[in-house]
């Protein structure tokens, strides 16, 4: 086995994949990556053009040996989700990713390693750099910031594109084609509320819930992980009403798409009840050990005092407040009816920021139903408005209706067939594929989307399977060579 990853196979994707995890990439800060890509089309002779949403394309003439006069747009996103452990140093914005190799798997220290999307940006150069895969005319659409908004996709020209076939590369599963996926809503939930001066004499602690395993909101969505936002205003709730604690700052999360590993509180005690106060967070801890035996292995529970000389909540905005994020909509909503298995509604209370009279809250609405994902966007604005906060949704993106009858969508089930001797699994996801937004704009589009297996995106704990890169590959290239 390989110690580095520039000596795994197929060589030419993973030196690529490895230049990119040395090239600082989150959301908002791709110009370092989109300057490789353009460097590297410079390099190779390959026409290029990058759009006003900075996206950028890459076009190379088919093969001279290729019989096909259909042209292809293979497509990836270059940025990442930034997430490390609590512990960890390293700053996204500056610092190459570490990769690990550990048994069959390739991951990062205690990061994400960026394999999303990353190993579909890779194998897009590689089908770029070589001159034996006998392909026809390619379009490579690289895209940016998808991640915190698909606002490259949204951003995309119409008539920019003269494919007729897309294939993202995007899934996370090898043996499996997506052919549809869910849309996506954000909320956006503000409130003001009053401070007060803590002139009781109070001592200040920090509540931290920490150790979750997070994951993608939409893909791990049903696997009842702990949200670490609700766990917190549960706490928090709890020793309000036994210990009257207020309630100074509170933090959880930071990404939308990523459910919440951390939240962090602070609170103000009156000193006779800190030890009642240790004693309610110890067995809350066990609580939630046992409740989530056998899904979070890593859960902890910490409460330590702080220096604090900031203010308070009113005790009325205090619980206005945690009791509405403890109302708030969280996790699967609903199951389809038709597909077994498959997520149809579901919404992730991402992001809460409460400090200085300012109560932010975000959640990520999904659902492959339209009706559904207004229906939830409804309950949840009942809630807040409930207590005068402002709410605002936008950055709705459309889900993608499957063609099971398409021209790719066949192909691709033969060739895997032919190649593997397997069935593949055509699937519809729970998760935000830029493929919707990209089909809306160019309608009459053939799509498709597959990938090798990544485990845990979004989180530290992310990997990528070896085997399976390999196996993408090699269906990767059959693909392009029998359209």
């Amino acid at each position: 086995m390989a110690t580095i990853v520039t000596d795994l196979d197929p060589e030419l994707l993973w030196k690529h994949f490895y230049n990119l995890t040395q090239i600082p990439r989150p959301s908002g800060y791709e110009s370092g990556v989109i300057e490789y890509i353009k460097k590297f089309a410079i390099n190779r002779g390959l026409q290029y053009v990058i759009d006003k949403s900075g996206n950028i394309i890459v076009r190379k003439d088919a093969h001279k040996d290729s019989k096909s006069s259909r042209i292809v747009a293979l497509q990836s996103h270059v940025d990442m989700v930034p997430q490390k452990n609590n512990n960890k140093q390293h700053d996204f914005i500056t610092d190459p990713i570490e990769t690990i190799i550990e048994g069959e798997w390739v991951k990062a220290n205690q990061t994400t390693l960026g394999a999303d999307n990353g190993i579909g940006v890779a194998a897009m150069l590689a089908i770029l750099e070589s001159d034996s895969i006998k392909h026809g005319a390619i379009e490579a659409l690289f895209t940016v910031s998808e991640e915190t908004g698909m606002n490259g996709a949204f951003g995309l020209e119409p008539g920019l594109l003269k494919a007729d076939i897309l294939i993202n590369l995007d899934s996370e599963e090898e043996g499996e084609i997506i052919a549809g996926c869910a849309g996506g809503l954000d909320a956006n939930i503000n409130y003001n509320f009053n401070v007060n001066e803590d002139d009781d004499g109070d001592e200040f602690y920090s509540v931290e819930i920490r150790g979750l395993k997070g994951g993608h909101s939409g893909i791990d969505i049903n696997l009842d992980r702990g949200n670490a936002n609700k766990l917190m205003v549960q706490l928090l709730i709890a020793l309000q009403k036994e210990c009257k604690v207020k309630l100074a700052t509170m933090h959880g999360g930071d990404l939308r798409n990523a459910i919440p590993r951390e939240s962090t509180a602070i609170i103000g005690i009156d000193p006779d009840k800190i030890d009642t106060v240790q004693d309610m967070v110890k067995k809350y801890y066990q609580l939630l050990v046992s409740k989530f035996d056998g899904i979070e292995d890593k859960i902890n529970v910490l409460v330590k005092p702080v220096n604090y000389s900031g203010n308070v909540m009113s005790f009325k905005d205090q619980d206005d407040i945690l009791n509405s994020i403890d109302n708030c909509p969280n996790g699967v909503i609903k199951m389809s009816p038709t597909i077994t298995g498959v997520v149809q509604t579901s919404t992730n209370l991402s992001i809460v920021n409460i400090e200085n009279g300012k109560c932010e809250v975000k959640c990520l609405l999904r659902s492959s139903d339209d009706d559904d994902k207004k229906k939830l966007s409804e309950s949840m604005e009942k809630v807040f408005k409930f207590i005068g906060a402002e709410v605002k949704f936008e950055g709705e993106y459309p889900g993608w209706l499957p063609n099971m009858g398409s021209y790719i969508l066949l192909k691709a089930k033969e060739i895997y067939l032919e190649l593997y001797h397997n069935v593949p699994d055509v699937k519809v996801i729970h998760a935000g594929l830029e493929c919707g937004i990209i089909g809306a704009k160019y309608p009459g589009m053939e799509l498709i989307s597959f990938g090798p297996t990544i485990l845990h995106p979004h989180s530290p704990d992310e990997k990528v399977n070896i085997k399976s890169v390999r196996k993408f590959w090699d269906y990767l290239v059959r693909v392009m060579e029998s359209i």
